[in-house]
């Protein structure tokens, strides 16, 4: 399970034409070893991932916040040369990332008919199930997700926020506070290495949005064949992600290959996103 949260320039939430399709988690319950051909990547398409790497840059938050000149270079050959970062010391405490995790696998572990509830209606993005079905014979993922704004809080649907496990709303309202912050002092720092002020950067967004994504990857019997998540990048201007520690699942996009990351414990990983491409050109 993965949880991302973006935070993008944008004047309005994005939407698609979601059709109604089969949340997959469901799926694997009804009969275990039942593949659907429009979730069968053909081979060419899929990544030709390395071993696990231990190379991806680290980057301590801390020291960037106390204007330490040396973790700030490292920041900027991470942006240049990897686009993803682990973040250590970033003050969110243990109890709440723990507390996340918690609370979300509890709802996905909820019987169907308490999750469909908060299913992603047709023209929408938020709420629970396959995100982005937009052609009736699209090659779709092998996950579930539950995809919700968070901040501005106007853009918010609280009708797919779920309400079981009775936790859950405060956890996510509680992570997305602590993440938005980091966010903004990684907007901060990445400002002060383009030679700007530091609030600069985050002045140049018309308005900063805030999604939260949790993904879901149930068992399949065909490992080889299905993608969690298809290659892409994020729209967005950064992307925070929180792994799972006890799964190597990421993978990203490095000197023309594709690079396992793997988990540090209460890390973030954090992806430059496209905004920020197009704000450095």
């Amino acid at each position: 399970m993965e949880m991302e949260n973006g935070n993008q320039m944008s004047e309005q939430v994005p939407t698609s034409r979601s059709s109604v399709v089969a949340n997959v988690q469901e799926m694997v319950r009804r009969n275990p070893s039942y593949v659907p051909e429009n979730y069968i990547t053909n081979q060419d398409d899929r990544p030709n991932c390395s071993p696990v790497s231990s190379d991806v840059p680290v980057i301590d938050l801390s020291l960037l916040d106390g204007r330490n000149e040396e973790e700030l270079k490292k920041l900027d050959l991470a942006c240049k040369h990897w686009g993803f970062f682990h973040v250590t010391n970033h003050g969110v405490a243990e109890e709440i990332l723990n507390n996340m995790k918690d609370t979300t696998s509890s709802f996905f572990k909820l019987p169907f008919e308490d999750k469909k509830k908060y299913a992603t209606p047709p023209n929408g993005i938020q709420g629970y199930g396959i995100p982005y079905v937009v052609l009736e014979k699209q090659k779709l993922d092998w996950g579930d997700a539950l995809i919700l704004s968070i901040y501005p809080s106007t853009f918010r649907k609280l009708e797919y926020w779920p309400t079981t496990p009775p936790k859950l709303k405060d956890a996510i309202e509680t992570y997305s506070s602590e993440v938005n912050r980091v966010a903004k002092s990684l907007l901060g720092n990445l400002s002060l290495l383009m030679g700007m002020e530091k609030e600069a950067l985050l002045a140049m967004h018309k308005e900063v949005t805030q999604s939260l994504r949790v993904n879901y990857y149930p068992t399949c019997s065909m490992p080889d064949r299905v993608l969690g998540v298809s290659p892409h990048s994020d729209p967005s201007s950064i992307t925070i992600l929180m792994q799972d520690e006890d799964i190597t699942g990421l993978h990203i996009r490095h000197d023309g290959g594709w690079v396992a990351v793997k988990p540090i414990p209460n890390s973030l990983v954090v992806n430059i996103g496209d905004c920020i491409e197009v704000f450095t050109h």
